[in-house]
């Protein structure tokens, strides 16, 4: 569970950082962009033998894949960021934590990579967790209206596609540490996707710097750089969670989005004082009974 725990906390101090970025006039592209770049710099630190970079084959297709994993962090991050800036942020955070259910069905039923036989309680409990995530993601906010239809239907196509974006990651990640890369290589791996995402990322930023003519201010590569510790340390202990629980992508995502979810809601308590509705305060009734239901084998309860 200390992977687990880890692999919460980071995330969690993801959402602070971000959060901040306005507040102190950060430009969140730009920010992403070098976030990745402080990733490299984290995992070259944890790794313990660089001489695992011999043996990787850039030509071959588990590297190129993972390249493109690169490419695919840095399109997630931008559809979160204009979801939470032109929808909300609640429908971010939403549609983030319900993309659980795409890794969860590959792990089930595509890739069968189970550490255990599911009973209906734990199928139960899967059920659960959505709905105990969807309730802790609503928000009373008075609506609002659009301009024009085609504003509208762009609205309501950056959920789908945060929700689409987020499961695939997450899909990908399990798919690929599991199939080609040994689990005393998961920094190796994390650094190859980084690697990709800064060649992507950064093509990007050089065309609206010189195209668009966008400023780079320091505060956004400071931005970035603090961020990119946490974003690399909170994947690096999901995939320290995942190889303890045989990439268990059933076991591990749901238990990963619910304490994701209790943490971020007793921290934003804390430092923000926010306060949480009725239906916020069943879906954290809802989450624990969750974990309880699809980890109850692990946890030594018989029901």
């Amino acid at each position: 569970m200390l992977y687990f725990l880890l692999a919460v906390i980071f995330t969690v101090a993801l959402y602070i950082i971000m959060r901040a970025y306005p507040r102190f006039g950060v430009h969140s592209f730009h920010a992403i962009v070098f976030n990745y770049y402080a990733c490299v710099a984290t995992g070259l630190i944890l790794m313990d033998d660089w001489s695992q970079f011999r043996e990787v084959r850039w030509s071959t297709s588990p590297t190129l894949l993972t390249l493109s994993l690169g490419l695919l962090f840095v399109t997630v991050f931008v559809l979160i960021g204009l979801t939470a800036q032109k929808v909300s942020v609640t429908a971010a955070s939403l549609a983030g934590n319900m993309s659980l259910v795409i890794p969860v069905v590959f792990g089930l039923f595509i890739f069968r990579n189970a550490n255990k036989d599911y009973t209906l309680w734990n199928y139960f409990g899967l059920i659960t967790a959505l709905v105990a995530l969807a309730l802790g993601a609503i928000q009373k906010k008075e609506a609002t209206t659009t301009s024009t239809a085609n504003s509208a239907s762009f609205l309501l196509l950056l959920p789908i596609l945060v929700f689409l974006g987020s499961g695939t990651n997450n899909t990908l990640i399990n798919y690929l540490s599991m199939s080609y890369y040994r689990p005393e290589q998961t920094t190796l791996f994390m650094i190859i996707a980084c690697i990709g995402a800064i060649i992507a990322g950064t093509t990007i930023l050089v065309f609206r710097l010189v195209q668009q003519g966008e400023r780079l201010l320091p505060r956004s590569i400071a931005g970035g750089l603090l961020l990119g510790v946490p974003n690399f340390l909170s994947l690096y202990f999901l995939l320290k969670a995942l190889a303890a629980f045989g990439n268990s992508a059933a076991f591990v995502f749901p238990i990963y989005n619910i304490l994701t979810m209790l943490v971020s809601s007793a921290t934003a308590w804390l430092i923000f004082r926010e306060r949480l509705n009725e239906l916020n305060r069943l879906g954290l009734v809802l989450a624990v009974i969750a974990i309880i239901l699809i980890s109850y084998q692990e946890l030594g309860i018989n029901l």
